[in-house]
């Protein structure tokens, strides 16, 4: 089977990588870490494209689309490690979506920031965050503000701030199971997004960097041992980008291995991101070590990727589980 992006997508993907390489900048980044870790203006442009409601209705706001779609830009987002609060928003918009809540989702299209809080209560972009879903008895509240405790955490990547959130108020809606299955699932669609971007830009960087570099004479990517571990990167990228893809493309089409293709695409590109993350700095030498050079950008998301919204060991768990080798282990 042959896999392309229709013309509608392959001009998405364009608007979205020249939107985040115009706006996502190094300075820009590094500003927002400073400041509770969000480019609010990134972000109101990410609002004003329609690339916030991609996959909601038409009727509220959105841009009818898919999980495809949503792909695209979260791959785009994170090729530049942009500092905005997309993947945990993307994944409340499709919890409100599933239990019909287009009051809610109107306020979010309107320009608020939304999270979620899984088990644990740590929820991304938290302290910036107007609309809280929290995981509770199988399903999830939905609360303002006024109605939370928002305590601010030590997190490594603070392009995305986790903040401890807990309920001390009255909810404003009560969303089904349902609605917190289908918040994980787009959340995990969209963190394996931002690794595979993340993971080509770590390869792309660092092959710019190896045809520059000189050493005893030469450009150091005409060494053996750095052209593998740049193929060995391009071969780890190439499986995640499958992955990824086939997940997105089960759950727009309801398939029956949506779920087995969910988990497989969080756990493989967020491990990949790693792989290629560690591999640059590296590759780097000495400049790569330093906290100036964005390689440590890269780093960090990629830590963040492994962990937000399950590890990739619990990932492959379930993937066990779905397979059948947990009964044969039993």
């Amino acid at each position: 089977m042959r896999f392309a992006f229709t013309d509608e997508q392959a001009m998405i993907a364009e608007t979205a990588n020249d939107l985040f390489v115009g706006e996502a900048t190094s300075e820009r980044t590094r500003a927002a870490m400073a400041d509770a870790g969000c480019d609010r203006a990134l972000w109101d442009s990410l609002s004003a494209t329609g690339f916030v409601g991609v996959h909601m209705p038409g009727d509220v706001g959105g841009s009818e689309l898919g999980m495809v779609e949503l792909a695209i830009i979260a791959e785009a987002a994170g090729r530049q490690v942009a500092a905005v609060p997309l993947i945990a928003t993307q994944a409340a918009l499709s919890a409100l979506q599933a239990d019909g809540r287009a009051d809610l989702i109107e306020r979010v299209l309107g320009g608020q920031v939304a999270t979620l809080a899984l088990a644990g209560g740590l929820a991304p972009h938290g302290t910036i965050a107007d609309l809280f879903l929290i995981e509770q008895d199988g399903g999830l509240v939905v609360a303002d503000r006024d109605a939370v405790e928002v305590g601010a955490g030590v997190t490594m990547d603070q392009t995305r701030p986790l903040a401890q959130v807990k309920l001390t108020g009255a909810p404003i809606a009560t969303l089904s199971a349902k609605a917190l299955d289908v918040a994980k699932h787009t959340g995990w669609i969209a963190v394996a997004a931002d690794a595979l971007g993340g993971a080509q830009a770590c390869l792309d960087r660092t092959v710019e960097y190896v045809k520059e570099r000189q050493q005893f004479g030469q450009a150091i990517g005409g060494f053996q041992a750095i052209k593998h571990r740049l193929a060995d990167m391009m071969v780890e990228i190439e499986q995640a980008r499958s992955a990824v893809y086939w997940a997105a493309c089960a759950v727009d089409e309801g398939a029956e291995d949506a779920e087995l293709a969910l988990h497989s695409a969080k756990a493989f590109a967020a491990d990949a991101y790693a792989t290629c993350a560690g591999a640059m700095i590296q590759l780097h030498g000495g400049i790569g070590f330093t906290w100036e050079h964005d390689a440590h950008l890269f780093f960090k998301r990629a830590q963040a990727d492994r962990t937000l919204f399950g590890s990739s060991a619990q990932h492959r768990e379930a993937i066990a589980q779905i397979i059948g080798l947990g009964a044969i282990a039993a």
